[in-house]
């Protein structure tokens, strides 16, 4: 059978002759399409598991969206709406519409979402700010809603013959033929939003939408949050020709968040009953699900995130009572892996970290567990399907090795779960990095990427077996990265041991056109926070970023310190109350490692991040002056007490709390210390990092005395799209590099 993806190896030994090895340029990296080439989006299966459905990019312009599907049956892929055709002169998006985009990290535009009716003959979406209905039976698209407010986070019940969604603030319902709009709730204004996810849970929680249907159609679960308690901060965006001031309720550390409340709504009278979520009101709403039988769960996290209760909520009187706890001496981490059995309704799965590293478990609604289903030194990450025909649950994780993640299945009996690690079979097969869409039959959408392969995506039995591609994605002649195959370099994997004896890993590119006898500069890049991992089997843009620079004769090297995600408690815990300490301290000992190659110059070792990796470069050239000898920072976070609540206090506590720990892992702490060249680089429209944090340090830098180099970019917010500045940004940081790390010829 022919291999699920062709490899880089075999793409070097296959392309000889007329073939040539150009070398990356900046512009080239930014230039449209991307490197990468293009993959569709949004991908899921039908209820029923007979289609795949996804968005993909017009040849033209790859970000306005259109709805796609792949039939299982007839292996016919076809469009399913045009998104032109609906909105051919484009959108014109309201600021909260804006904020909630940016907050879910949607970048296209066209159909950016849209969602399946349970009975698999609908799809609904949003577009131009109004809802529409796809009809698989007459292939007819008709428009549901229309009105000069925008309609958010649309869903279709559970039933399939109502439409619920959020218009200024309130939720509302209509019929699926378009009739009968009805508002549920008639309170939202100002500071007060229903049905609505607040700042933190969109942002830091992963939870991005505030109701939930009922199985039966007949109540809505709802959020009510009361932001009048967070202090109104105001945020300056600077553009080229302007400036806004936007006014916002922002949680910052250590104060007031929002008041919450849950709500439950029966749709047919309008009539609403609270839930009791217990006596203490400063707390956080993480998750709300309804089992297939109509039990209403929901699951409380402490201020502090070293508890969370599993709650079930009497429909009746709101009534509450407590399933199951989890807790923690520093910090519990959220999940989405609560998973209902239709075989034992009374019975769901469930992940915990308690043994140090997250696995799951299989509960009944007394709060009794029944069995642990997997085990050992090592993590699953998320439980994706369970196939109750062959008794399975499949998962993805890290059972082999933390560098890839792949796609497993293990006995859903608990019974046999004593033994469960061997039980294992893993189901993806080639090396890499498998981000999975699972059916409840098994079958499942395979988005797979390595360091030699961009993403591929195909649609694939339960077995593996590949059924159809969605997007080859080949490095073959017409694809993007074609060109430059040739000079494409894979990195050397590797460990070092951290001072409290754990395994850190490390990634490493060698210059081309490499020479043992030769030294040279070398370029770490530090991403260091938590809930991420860098060093991976798996493709990126900074990873061809990192082509362009061992083109450019510079060692590329990059480490996972401790923090990192992946790895268990016993890694990530070392930073709490303390961020920037053990981090720090791990990529110094990266940094000697390099040092002591023969091929690399000491004296020429650099450093670069963006966003907690512009921190860490920051804290890295201050606590350790000489180690690095230039750094590049991207929108950093100077102070931790100008970030959010939910984020920094699962790591930190509050100020209040860790006053000493604050001032540790301050930035403005250190900069006396700087005597490295730095450039400071921030987007003067960042809604993330504030361009606070930077102004901060500029500030303190310039009081200080000392020299660096900065650039500030109007209109750009955290992550920069403009392709044109995107080049001159990177052009930048190059000019800058080379100017500090490569030898200088005489005048």
């Amino acid at each position: 059978m022919k291999n699920l993806c062709l490899t880089l190896s075999a793409l070097l030994l296959a392309a000889t002759g007329p073939v040539r090895a150009e070398r990356l340029t900046i512009e080239r990296l930014y230039a449209s399409p991307d490197l990468s080439g293009t993959a569709p989006v949004a991908l899921k299966f039908s209820p029923d598991g007979k289609r795949v459905s996804y968005l993909k990019g017009k040849p033209d312009d790859s970000r306005q969206q259109d709805l796609w599907e792949y039939h299982l049956a007839d292996r016919q892929h076809q469009l399913l709406v045009d998104s032109s055709a609906l909105t051919p002169d484009g959108e014109q998006l309201d600021e909260v519409e804006k904020a909630r985009r940016e907050r879910m990290r949607i970048r296209g535009k066209g159909i950016v979402e849209y969602f399946w009716s349970p009975d698999g003959q609908l799809l609904l979406f949003p577009l131009g700010g109004d809802l529409y209905l796809y009809r698989l039976a007459d292939q007819a698209v008709s428009r549901l809603t229309q009105s000069d407010a925008f309609e958010t986070d649309p869903k279709v019940s559970p039933g399939g013959s109502l439409v619920s969604f959020v218009r200024e603030q309130d939720l509302w319902v209509v019929n699926a033929d378009g009739t009968g709009e009805k508002q549920l709730t008639h309170d939202g204004d100002g500071p007060v939003r229903n049905a609505m996810a607040e700042f933190i849970a969109m942002e830091e929680m992963d939870r991005d939408t505030g109701y939930w249907w009922s199985p039966d159609d007949r109540f809505i679960a709802f959020t009510q949050i009361d932001e009048s308690p967070v202090e109104v901060a105001s945020r300056y965006q600077i553009f080229d020709d302007s400036f806004r001031v936007t006014n916002e309720r922002y949680p910052f550390a250590g104060e007031k968040n929002a008041t919450i409340r849950l709500g439950i709504v029966e749709v047919a009278t309008g009539e609403v009953t609270w839930a009791d979520l217990g006596a203490e009101a400063d707390i956080y709403l993480a998750r709300v699900n309804w089992s297939p039988e109509g039990r209403l769960l929901a699951q409380r996290q402490s201020r502090d995130q070293k508890t969370l209760d599993l709650l079930e909520i009497d429909i009746d009187d709101g009534s509450s009572r407590t399933i199951l706890t989890e807790r923690s001496d520093v910090w519990l981490n959220l999940h989405h892996n609560l998973t209902f059995l239709d075989s034992a309704p009374d019975q769901f799965l469930w992940t915990s970290e308690r043994s140090g590293f997250q696995h799951i478990y299989r509960y009944d609604m007394n709060g009794e567990m029944r069995g642990q289903l997997t085990s050992g030194s090592w993590a699953v990450s998320e439980i994706k399907a369970v196939d109750e025909s062959r008794n399975r649950v499949l998962f993805d994780g890290f059972q082999e090795g933390v560098l890839e993640k792949h796609l497993y299945e293990a006995p859903l009996d608990a019974s046999t779960a004593e033994a469960s690690v061997p039980k294992l079979r893993r189901v993806t097969s080639v090396s890499g990095w498998h981000e999975t869409v699972v059916s409840n039959s098994g079958a499942f959408i395979d988005n797979f990427s390595s360091r030699g392969q961009p993403p591929q995506v195909s649609v694939n039995g339960p077995g593996g077996e590949r059924l159809t591609w969605l997007a080859e994605n080949a490095l073959v002649e017409g694809h993007p990265y074609h060109p430059f195959v040739q000079a494409h370099a894979l990195p050397e994997f590797g460990t070092l041991e951290a001072t409290d004896g754990q395994t850190l890993h490390y990634s490493l590119l060698k210059p081309s056109d490499f020479d043992p006898k030769n030294t040279y500069p070398a370029i770490v890049y530090v991403y260091g926070g938590p809930h991420v991992q860098m060093v991976n089997n798996q493709w990126g843009r900074d990873f061809v970023f990192h082509q362009y620079l061992q083109q450019q004769g510079y060692v590329v090297f990059s480490l996972d310190n401790r923090g990192s995600a992946n790895r268990g408690t016993a890694f990530e815990f070392p930073i709490h109350r303390q961020m920037s300490m053990v981090e720090v301290a791990d990529q110094k000992a990266g940094a000697e490692f390099l040092k002591q190659l023969d091929y690399v110059d000491a004296d020429r070792v650099g450093i670069y991040g963006w966003s907690y990796g512009g921190y860490m470069t920051l804290m890295a050239l201050m606590q350790e002056p000489g180690v690095w000898a230039a750094g590049v920072s991207g929108a950093p976070v100077t102070d931790w007490a100008l970030y959010d609540t939910h984020y920094t206090e699962r790591y930190m506590a509050t100020p209040a709390d860790n006053p000493n720990g604050y001032k540790k892992s301050n930035v403005l702490s250190y900069v006396d210390q700087l005597a490295d060249p730095l450039l400071l680089i921030h987007g003067m429209a960042d809604d993330n990092v504030l361009l606070n944090h930077s102004t901060a340090l500029l500030r303190a830098l310039q009081l200080g005395g000392k020299s660096f180099e900065t650039m500030l970019y109007p209109n750009e917010t955290h992550g920069f799209r403009d392709p044109a500045i995107n080049t001159h940004r990177t052009t930048l940081m190059m000019d800058f590099f080379d100017r500090h790390l490569k030898p200088q010829s005489a005048p």
